[in-house]
């Protein structure tokens, strides 16, 4: 099965840079990571392309839990729960998306703060999510009530 991650967030923005660290260090690996900033739109070409069995959409995601708690995020909670950082929402992408790729997921990681760095809390917890990609764990995740 083959699978790619697209991972967007804003590298200075705090925890909303968790996405792009995800994808750093993902590319270690043999895994299929697209770093997509904050213009995810930007990379639907590559996904297309690419003809993925699996999506796996990570994003800094306001959900009102501790910080770092990551979620599945429910098709029909994603425009209201991600945070608009993003040129366009990520309902429309994923949308979008949808009529190439059947199965796509949404990785919500619960932020701290969207300014400076990167919090030492989801810091850690991003590091649990990349092994459990891994490890193709991913089931292991639990969706977002």
């Amino acid at each position: 099965m083959k699978t790619i991650i697209m991972c967007i967030g804003n590298r200075e923005g705090g925890d909303d840079a968790v996405g792009p660290y995800i994808c750093d260090k993902l590319k270690k690996t043999k895994i299929k990571t697209v770093d997509c900033g904050t213009i995810p739109e930007n990379y639907t070409s590559i996904v297309k392309k690419e003809k993925p069995d699996k999506l796996i959409i990570i994003d800094a995601v306001e959900m009102g839990e501790k910080p770092g708690e990551t979620r599945k995020i429910p098709k029909d909670k994603i425009g209201v729960m991600t945070i608009s950082t993003h040129g366009i929402p990520l309902s429309v992408l994923i949308g979008y998306l949808e009529q190439y790729i059947q199965d796509i997921t949404l990785i919500g990681i619960q932020p701290e703060t969207m300014n400076g760095e990167i919090t030492k809390n989801v810091k850690n917890k991003a590091d649990e999510l990349i092994e459990i990609i891994k490890n193709q764990k991913t089931n292991e995740i639990h969706y977002l009530k």
